[in-house]
């Protein structure tokens, strides 16, 4: 069972199938905190739904950051630091930028309850952030090892 576990989550791996389960678990965890944050926040400290949502979907990308790379992309070493930290930091952004326009198209033009246009919004946001990230690790340690 112990190396079932370690092999699941710790082994370093290029297979897009288990980057893409320990992404499931690290984004599930993530979006705990994500959804979790946007309640807090909008419910017992009164913040704005949307600013609410930019504060725990922060949060949300410094857990997911951390996570992924002790879990998930653990074998992009090859990378510059600095650039992968700045391109993470750019698919953050257009994942933030997303989340709000869902945010607010399903809350304030369609009219559904703010947590149901967080979920699906956090859905949708999950597979650009998975899929980006993939192809552009996969593209920076491509250029790293030549």
């Amino acid at each position: 069972m112990k190396e079932l576990i370690y092999n699941f989550f710790f082994k370093k791996t290029k297979d897009t199938k288990l980057q893409f389960l320990r992404y499931l678990f690290v984004g599930g965890f993530a979006a705990v905190i994500n959804i979790g944050s946007l309640y807090f926040f909008k419910e017992y400290i009164g913040i704005y739904y949307l600013i609410a949502n930019i504060i725990g979907f922060l949060l949300c990308l410094i857990t997911n950051y951390i996570l992924s790379k002790l879990l998930i992309f653990t074998e992009e070493n090859n990378v510059n630091k600095i650039v992968e930290f700045a391109t993470y930091g750019i698919i953050g952004v257009f994942g933030l930028g997303f989340d709000t326009l869902f945010m607010w198209l399903g809350t304030s033009v369609i009219g559904l309850y703010y947590m149901l246009s967080k979920i699906i919004s956090t859905a949708i946001v999950f597979i650009w952030n998975f899929s980006i990230r993939k192809v552009l690790y996969f593209l920076m340690d491509k250029r790293g090892n030549k």
